[in-house]
């Protein structure tokens, strides 16, 4: 099979005009370019692809006087112009290197090509995800794949940036990375672009080998003995070419969804709903009109299996709070993954993660790890029984799917009448109905379990009346954290309103998408554990440790409380004033704390609020927003994503106000309404 190295060159770029040919060490930056992709392994041929626009005639004669091949094509259709380029050499494999990289190391290329062809893939790359400085960009495809972009792409962006097809589309394409082995690496700027950075290569080339291109361990090793060249270009913002570096492009027409449907014919016969969450499930989404499955997420994006991109304000249901493949996150993950995932004692890990706990939870003395919310909140249940001796609960908000909660609720399908008849749901805000339930009760009850925010602020002393009232009977003060741990406060809600609770569960951001949640409250509570049976296999699983040792050493380190606030606020501003501005008060409002806001329908005379929030889901997704009900922001969602989302809320409350006035709303919507699981909040 043959590889060709296709380097992509031209003269019109907007912040550095002709910078492929300015010069560098006494040489043209393609001449350094050119002889990095000679000496890469596994290349058979090296040509230059340049557009036919008279601009770019220089970098075709200066091809022609040094006896490089130079294919011309399409000025603004870049994928058309390699597509050719790549069928006139006879290509089977194409190397795509640009000729603003002049650092490019040939070892590293070549390790890409060889993972393309090991692993059968279609595409690798080692730039997404962005693990290696910016300046040794290697991007290695089938001709194959090629074709296929080149036929079916559609999107200017992905005539523009030859392989965001190709990433775009994972369930058709097998995508492979060559992650950096060096941490922190992305933040290094080796490329070329401005002014600032041709000053930085040209105070660097120097030090650097003359006879051969330069290996990235060596170019490091000089910047880390020349801190004063590295400072060069380090105010210079980055711009990698990634597909999340940009405002979002939409089709023209709405999404399709039919790998999505496809796949869940198949998958549905083989697992319930064909998901594990009823929240991710087509319960939960437009009929035939949203995605049912997604291949991967970047940042704050994610993508399904048809190729259809979006700013995704579901996040995992909350998890994902410093937003998809974070660096610092992945590297601890991957560093853990070296030395072992699960063991047969335990590790320090679990100690360091305690440790840190300890530190930043107001109730925190002791602490012991679970997997999912669940777990936390059923442990919590278990220990205020075995401590107060007491079996009946309390309950306020959704603390999970255990026998001892979902057994009060409407889900109660398969409990017993026994377990159900123990625990008794009350509202938020509502000490009166706590007071009754301990008044009429002579056994007492063990806990209190309780969401400490929801929708709506907790009411003046609430929860330090709770606290005393709770107290006064002997019972424990719970407080299920789940969501507002590591989002309202790095502490979780009792931080913020200086209440705290007996036993506390932690869980979702807690591991950024890994599996971990934690117990944890007053020593004398926790000790009960030595006794009461709380054990599982992978409680102690290494990789969920690390990740969430990584989250909170993050969330110490960088405003990431502060930031999803903010940019909370900023959309419950927006979303406002859209609403204000359709006339849609009676119709929708938005509550919450900034960092987790959520929306609410109301019944019209014409529309009850479920067709009105399936409407408005459809068209959100048909915007290219993931949303269900509420905005689970991300440390990831920067200012494209939000403008994104609010130019998505204003035409779809606009078309929300205009089918209303039309009237028979549900009934024009062609599709049935979303019924709600259960109602907890």
């Amino acid at each position: 099979m043959t590889a060709v190295a296709i380097i992509q060159a031209r003269m019109s770029s907007s912040r550095l005009p002709g910078k492929v040919l300015a010069d560098l060490g006494g040489r043209p930056v393609l001449d350094w370019v050119l002889r990095a992709a000679t000496a890469i392994p596994g290349i058979d041929r090296v040509v230059v692809a340049t557009s036919r626009f008279t601009a770019d005639d220089s970098i075709a004669d200066w091809c022609g006087a040094h006896g490089v091949r130079c294919e011309r094509g399409s000025e603004s259709d870049v994928l058309e112009r390699y597509h050719d380029a790549a069928s006139a050499v006879g290509a089977d494999v194409v190397m795509r290197l640009t000729a603003d990289c002049p650092l490019l190391d040939p070892h590293v290329c070549g390790q890409v090509l060889a993972l393309l062809r090991r692993s059968e893939a279609d595409y690798a790359s080692n730039i997404d995800p962005t693990t290696w400085p910016d300046g040794l960009d290697c991007e290695v495809f089938t001709s194959a794949a090629l074709d296929i972009a080149s036929k079916e792409a559609v999107l200017p962006g992905d005539r523009e940036h030859v392989t965001r097809f190709l990433r775009a589309h994972r369930h058709r394409f097998r995508v492979e990375s060559l992650v950096c082995p060096l941490s922190g690496l992305a933040r290094e700027r080796w490329t070329l672009d401005t002014e600032s950075d041709l000053a930085f290569l040209r105070a660097l080339t120097p030090h650097l080998p003359q006879d051969r291109p330069p290996s990235f361990v060596e170019t490091l090793s000089v910047l880390d003995r020349e801190p004063a060249v590295r400072a060069i270009n380090e105010h210079v913002a980055a711009d990698r070419q990634t597909l999340t570096a940009r405002a979002m492009e939409l089709p023209p027409n709405p999404p399709s969804f039919d790998v999505s449907n496809a796949l869940y014919t198949k998958i549905s016969s083989q697992i319930p709903l064909a998901t594990q969450t009823f929240s991710k499930s087509r319960m939960q989404y437009p009929l035939n009109s949203a995605p049912l499955f997604l291949t991967h997420g970047s940042g704050s994006r994610v993508w399904d299996v048809d190729g259809n991109v979006y700013v995704d304000m579901i996040c995992g249901l909350l998890p994902v709070v410093l937003g998809y493949r974070d660096p610092d996150v992945d590297a601890a993950i991957r560093r853990q993954l070296t030395r072992g995932i699960s063991f047969s004692l335990a590790t320090t890990l679990e100690g360091e993660l305690a440790e840190r706990l300890i530190e930043i939870i107001p109730c925190a003395e002791m602490v012991r790890f679970g997997k999912n919310g669940t777990d936390a909140t059923s442990a919590c249940v278990r220990l205020a029984r075995a401590y107060t001796g007491r079996d009946r609960i309390i309950a306020c908000g959704y603390h999970g799917w255990q026998d001892w909660y979902i057994g009060a609720t409407t889900r109660s399908k398969g409990e017993p009448q026994d377990v159900r008849s123990l625990t008794s749901l009350v509202p938020y805000n509502d000490l009166g109905a706590i007071e009754k339930l301990m008044a009429e009760n002579n056994e007492g009850f063990a806990a209190v379990i309780i969401e400490p925010m929801t929708s709506v602020m907790p009411a003046p002393d609430y929860l330090s009346k709770l606290r005393d009232l709770a107290h006064r009977h002997g019972t424990l003060l719970v407080f299920d954290e789940v969501i507002t741990g590591f989002r309202f406060a790095l502490g979780g809600a009792q931080s913020v309103f200086g209440v705290t609770p007996d036993l506390a569960a932690f869980g979702k951001a807690m591991g950024n998408g890994m599996a971990i949640s934690a117990v944890v409250g007053r020593a004398e509570i926790m000790r009960e554990m030595e006794e009461v049976f709380f054990s599982g296999t992978f409680g102690g699983e290494a990789l969920s440790l690390a990740a969430a040792i990584a989250v909170i050493d993050k969330m110490r380190r960088e405003p990431v409380i502060e930031t999803l606030a903010r940019t909370g606020e900023t959309l419950a501003n927006g979303v406002r004033a859209g609403i204000a501005r359709y006339g849609l008060e009676g119709v929708l409002s938005i509550k919450g704390h900034p960092s987790w806001m959520l929306l609410q329908f109301s019944d019209q005379k014409r529309a009850r609020k479920e067709a009105l929030r399936t409407l408005f889901i459809r068209e959100m997704i048909r915007r290219g927003v993931l949303i269900l009900g509420s905005h689970n922001v991300s440390y990831a969602h920067g200012p494209n994503e939000i403008a994104h989302v609010l130019a998505a809320y204003d035409s779809v409350l606009a078309t929300v106000a205009e089918k209303l006035a039309e009237g028979n709303l549900e009934q024009n919507l062609g599709i049935p309404a979303i019924e709600p699981i259960f109602r907890v909040r």
